[in-house]
């Protein structure tokens, strides 16, 4: 994934985080921070069911 998919994923998960805030971080913190992200979704999701 491109840099601008990381941070467009990012912001479809994260409503709150700001597209020029997250353009600082390198991809591999960006990637990261997204794994961690998908990761919290699916247990909120675990939670909900």
């Amino acid at each position: 994934m491109s840099k601008r998919e990381l941070i467009d994923c990012i912001c479809e998960i994260n409503k709150s985080a700001k597209p020029e805030f997250l353009a600082n971080f390198p991809e591999e913190d960006l990637n990261a921070y997204l794994e961690h992200l998908m990761e919290l979704d699916l247990q909120e999701l675990a939670v909900c069911c």
